[in-house]
């Protein structure tokens, strides 16, 4: 009788809905190969790296390829995380080893070795002990006598800013050595000087005492002292022993918080984003793993940290949409967070002086602790806001001559000022004066709905922010030949432009994804600024969370079209925007002021916002979606299809209809996707929509393996959204 053959079950980063068996490497028993481990093994033409879930037998009759190499000499996936990815490749609907690749950093999804996680520094050689005397002064002189002592690179980073140089030279003289540092030191008490008000010291009383999960929303207007709150916390985590996680919505956001940690909390820092090189990544990951990063400060990728000594996760801004992956695996950071707490046992801190109405109707109902911060926190006050009426009066790049005297006062005050428009480049489209001709992008443009193409570079340069195609500015019209081609409306380069022409005695800086994609970028410009007069003009980068003293104007330009938006969510996120914004300005002891420009204002939305704050706006906004059924009172899934002709989403999507009959659930489509064509692709979806979870999953864990049979799969690409952001 043929003997079974023991194999190894893999999960591949690949989009079926499968685990692929393989025969051990040579040489090795598939008995001694734990779940968790990585394993290289040949896939097609190409060779993979995949995570070993389980094991099994071939019988006798089939041929089975041999693994080529296991890459780990233990699970790399292991215990609560390994669980918890496991359930959300099932909530999500999505192949479990695309879900593990996305939560591992990039070097090690490659394959690639384990790397050193020993922390590591910097301190003098013999020989610059000798030269330190003699040495000139200026940065390499401070620097050498910082480094009489080994000193890690975080220690560096807030003592002596721009450090790097200077050590390079120090470097290239041998009078510097780098050397591996004990082990991470113990925590110091917190800086003495902070005394919370009755607010801040109720919640901190109230997350210290918590005990197992449970899940606060500590919901505190801007410049309440929220961080403070949570410095409070993860210092008692770190005193039991415990790690802490903590997610923020931007890179831009990491080095000031980073800082601010490192210098209360006394332990290094570690930070996890997209923004360092995949080495740098790999490191902090493995470090936490093994339990030697004590705090961990990432964005949306950090929640797939492991914490084996967990101890308290915390959500900066989490309204943010920034949370949510928008392809590939598309998790909410956010929500994965709350799912890990529960699975670690461990209290988490939801904190935003603009809740999601979802985090904010939880608290409601008594799932989350709410804890609120009413008054800001020492002498600052919250700014009033006052509205200016745009209708049928000039304007310059998009700024009333109201905004720009403003200005100009602020300015001669000493403070500083924040021009707000949430959209970057020179203008949004090219426009033809004579014949009205205008620029759209040849891949995202249909019939019914062109795409215009931004205008960048001063005019020079047409970009489509939906693509990425590119191409110059013609010299003149193509359809008429008239050189009467004009930038229409205003971008913050446009702006940016404009004011640097009515002000050249101070610094304008633009902050957007143009002008910050290089590392630490946005953290350069603050400091390029100082506390100097000067004037910022830039996108909703500027309205997450940053902490501005000198700012005492924030002006507003150019919400309008955010009012009339066809997303059932875009209410929510204009008045979240609105108010993070507003928020930056008189967060010290000078008073400031907010300017909000529209041609709307006796709108509802601003109306509430001007009446009742934010949490007017809030209940009377929950009010409507329970009406019209919407979430956080039903529950969504957008199935979405794409290929190069309109045929064959409306094909696999009618297919999908028909499977989803007899399910309880509504179902809107096929439809064409809100922006019907981009890239080249002509997109249409299905909206799935049910009053609870279960039916909604249910149904689509019934109809999941039918639909990546279908025959019509095969010829659009294809993806399904669990609890969609945005419907686009």
């Amino acid at each position: 009788m043929p003997v079974p053959v023991p194999t190894l079950q893999v999960a591949l980063p690949v989009p079926l809905p499968r685990l692929f068996d393989y025969l051990p490497p040579p040489g090795i028993a598939a008995a001694t190969v734990a779940v968790g481990q990585r394993l290289r093994v040949p896939f097609g033409h190409r060779a993979l790296c995949g995570v070993v879930l389980g094991h099994g037998e071939a019988g006798s009759g089939i041929t089975l390829r041999a693994a080529l190499e296991l890459l780990d000499t233990g699970p790399l996936l292991h215990g609560e995380l390994l669980d918890s990815l496991r359930w959300l490749a099932g909530y999500l609907h999505a192949p479990v080893g695309e879900v593990l690749a996305t939560a591992l950093p990039a070097a090690l999804r490659r394959g690639e070795p384990l790397p050193d996680t020993a922390r590591r520094g910097w301190v003098l050689s013999e020989a610059g002990r000798t030269a330190l005397p003699g040495l000139r002064a200026g940065k390499p002189r401070r620097l050498a006598e910082l480094l009489v002592e080994a000193r890690d690179e975080d220690w560096l980073d807030a003592a002596l800013p721009g450090w790097r140089a200077p050590l390079r030279r120090l470097r290239e003289r041998a009078l510097v050595e780098r050397v591996v540092l004990a082990e991470t030191p113990a925590p110091a008490p917190l800086a003495v000087g902070f005394s919370p008000n009755p607010e801040q010291q109720a919640a901190i009383a109230a997350i210290r005492s918590a005990t197992g999960f449970a899940p606060f929303l500590l919901e505190g207007i801007t410049g309440s002292g929220k961080t403070e709150v949570y410095l409070q916390a993860i210092a008692d985590c770190l005193a039991r022993g415990r790690q802490a996680l903590v997610l923020v919505p931007e890179i831009g956001l990491t080095p000031q918080m980073l800082a601010r940690f490192r210098t209360r909390l006394g332990v290094p820092v570690l930070a996890l984003h997209s923004g360092l090189g995949d080495g740098e990544r790999a490191v902090a990951w493995l470090a936490a793993a093994r339990g030697q990063a004590r705090v961990v400060v990432g964005t949306r990728s950090a929640v797939f940290t492991p914490l084996p000594h967990a101890g308290l996760i915390v959500v900066d801004e989490e309204h943010d949409a920034s949370y949510k992956q928008f392809d590939g695996i598309r998790y909410h950071a956010r929500d994965f967070a709350i799912v890990r707490a529960r699975a670690l046992g461990v209290p988490i801190v939801l904190g935003s002086a603009t809740p999601a109405l979802e985090t904010l109707h939880n608290a409601q109902v008594g799932r989350y602790v709410h804890l609120r911060l009413r008054q800001r926190a020492g002498a600052a006050q919250v700014p009033p806001v006052r509205v200016v009426d745009v209708r049928k009066r000039p304007l310059q790049a998009g700024l009333s001559e109201q905004a720009l005297e403003a200005i100009a006062s602020a300015l001669a005050a000493g403070g500083q000022v924040l021009v707000f428009r949430n959209r970057r480049g020179y203008a949004p489209v090219l426009l033809c004066h004579d014949c009205g001709w205008s620029a759209h992008c040849p891949r995202c443009s249909s019939e019914e709905r062109p795409t215009p193409m931004t205008v960048h570079a001063h005019g020079k340069r047409l970009q489509c922010h939906h693509c990425g195609y590119r191409k110059p500015a013609p010299p003149a019209c193509p359809d008429c030949a008239s050189l009467a081609l004009q930038p229409q409306g205003n971008g913050t380069e446009r702006i940016e432009e404009a004011l640097q022409a009515r002000f050249p005695e101070v610094p304008v800086l633009r902050i957007d994804r143009g002008s910050t994609g290089h590392r630490d970028a946005l953290q350069r410009h603050f400091d390029d600024l100082g506390e100097r007069p000067g004037i910022l003009v830039g996108t909703q980068m500027l309205a997450k969370g940053h902490d501005l003293p000198n700012l005492t104007l924030v002006v507003v330009v150019g919400i309008d079209e955010g009012l009339f938006s066809a997303d059932f969510r875009s209410g929510e996120k204009l008045a979240q925007l609105l108010v993070q914004v507003a928020g930056r300005a008189g967060r010290a002891a000078r008073a400031g002021e907010v300017l909000l420009q529209t041609h709307h204002p006796e709108h509802a939305l601003l109306q509430t916002l001007l009446r009742g704050g934010y949490p007017a706006f809030a209940q009377a906004e929950l009010a409507l979606r329970e009406v019209a059924g919407l979430p956080p009172f039903a529950h969504m899934a957008l199935l979405r299809a794409e290929a190069r002709h309109a045929d064959p989403p409306q094909q696999f999507l009618q297919a999908a209809r028909q499977a989803l009959q007899g399910f309880a659930l509504e179902v809107a489509g096929p439809l064409p996707a809100p922006m019907p064509r981009r890239a080249g692709h002509v997109r249409a979806q299905l909206v799935l929509c049910a009053n609870a979870r279960g039916p909604l999953h249910a149904a689509l864990q019934a109809v999941m393996p039918a639909l990546h049979a279908l025959p019509e799969a095969r010829r659009v690409r294809w993806s399904l959204d669990v609890d969609p952001a945005d419907l686009y």
